[in-house]
């Protein structure tokens, strides 16, 4: 077996920094320093599947900027290829607010994991690297060339994470916000509550491990 790639970042570390070209100018990680960051992937500029999310992305840009978050795309296209495809996207309607980082070298798309050999040698995949005012990742998701990501589960991720570091909880399958949310489990027996112990907090009693309460 081969040896594991430690280089990648991975859930709770820190993103490694970066300084690239963009179809706003330079950019570094470190520019969204006390910021959220979805820093994503597409395959290719001027593909069908590609097309649809960048305009996706760009057309629900304020819900993301509602919940503090800034968006960064990367292929390894080049900037002005960039130009000329987001140039195409705003002639049909839809300016893109965000910036396009231009990667031909490959150099962040393989520190970030991006490129997959059973799908490309050289285009990246679909990933998604939600990083957090702190610089850390906080979740990552992968798809592949022919599957488009859902707008609305992108932003369902953030308003978890979110709401899990203002809250101290964790959010239940499908949640989504006004849900209720999971209470941390007992640490030791004597934290141990009897029903009637957590209904008088307002939680929900599912089993002694599992009690929710409403968002708040």
């Amino acid at each position: 077996m081969a040896e594991e790639d430690r280089s990648l970042p991975r859930i709770g570390e820190h993103a490694p920094d970066f300084e690239q070209k963009s179809t706003h100018g330079m950019k570094k990680l470190s520019d969204y320093e006390g910021k959220w960051l979805m820093l994503f992937s597409h395959p290719a500029d001027f593909t069908p599947v590609c097309t649809t999310e960048i305009s996706g992305f760009a057309r629900r840009y304020g819900e993301f900027q509602a919940r503090g978050v800034e968006l960064l795309g990367i292929s390894v296209d080049s900037v002005q290829s960039h130009i000329a495809w987001t140039h195409d996207m705003a002639e049909m309607g839809v300016p893109i607010p965000f910036p396009i980082l231009a990667d031909l070298d490959m150099g962040v798309a393989r520190r970030y994991g991006m490129i997959h050999a059973g799908e490309s040698a050289t285009a990246t995949v679909r990933t998604v690297f939600f990083i957090d005012p702190k610089g850390i990742v906080r979740a990552i998701l992968y798809y592949p060339m022919s599957l488009g990501r859902s707008v609305d589960e992108l932003l369902r991720v953030f308003d978890g994470l979110q709401t899990a570091d203002r809250l101290g909880v964790s959010t239940p399958v499908d949640w989504k916000p006004g849900d209720d949310v999971v209470v941390p489990p007992p640490q030791s027996l004597g934290d141990v509550e009897t029903p009637e112990q957590a209904k008088a907090k307002g939680y929900t009693y599912h089993t002694w491990y599992l009690r929710t309460k409403p968002q708040g």
